[in-house]
């Protein structure tokens, strides 16, 4: 399996490719992004873009594959409906629909969010975003990340994943999860935390 991997230098991509990298089936990873991963390995080749909303310019790079897993996400704070629409609807929905031209018969996975369908802006946003992905792929993977909540709730993992052990998952988990639905399926489209860490156990 050949995957393409967009976000690899944010927390959720980077435990993403750590896994492809580790994963004997997994040939070969294409890293898209704005800026290097830092990273050399055998299996990875990088394809900086600046503009990453020039959908249409890498056609022959993004030939070949089998999955991608769209991990890029920023937090809504601070942005206006119509920046936050763009950097996460736009952005992501227009890839999902170029890589489908190139590749008809790829798994997209992507990274969105607890509370979908909730009032907040930014859940309304999500929803929409998974809304049309649906109607284009298979399976959607559910999960979100702060740095700020990983560095403050990091010591308590032990306890809360005693007391609540489908409320956290860990990037590994999330990554080998993401693998496993790529290569073989999932049980539904939309995963949650307790689904991903089933998953990744497999």
């Amino acid at each position: 399996m050949k995957v393409i991997l967009f976000g690899a230098t944010g927390m959720v991509g980077q435990g993403v490719l750590r896994e492809c990298l580790r994963d004997d089936g997994v040939k070969g990873v294409l890293a898209v992004g704005r800026s290097s991963t830092g990273r050399t390995h055998p299996k990875l080749r990088e394809l900086v873009r600046k503009d990453l909303f020039d959908f249409g310019a890498a056609g022959a790079d993004l030939q070949g594959y089998d999955a991608c897993f769209f991990c890029l996400g920023v937090s809504s704070a601070g942005m206006s409906e119509a920046d936050y629409t763009r950097l996460t609807f736009d952005l992501t929905v227009g890839w999902a629909q170029a890589l489908a031209r190139i590749n008809p018969a790829m798994t997209f996975v992507y990274v969105s969010g607890v509370g979908i369908g909730g009032k907040a802006m930014w859940a309304q946003v999500k929803r929409r975003t998974e809304d049309a992905l649906r109607a284009m792929h298979g399976e959607v993977s559910k999960t979100r990340w702060t740095r700020i909540a990983y560095a403050v709730f990091r010591p308590l993992w032990p306890l809360v994943r005693m007391i609540a052990p489908g409320a956290m998952i860990t990037t590994e988990e999330l990554g080998r999860a993401m693998i496993h639905a790529a290569r073989q399926g999932a049980p539904k489209r939309v995963l949650e935390n307790r689904d991903l860490r089933a998953l990744g156990a497999r």
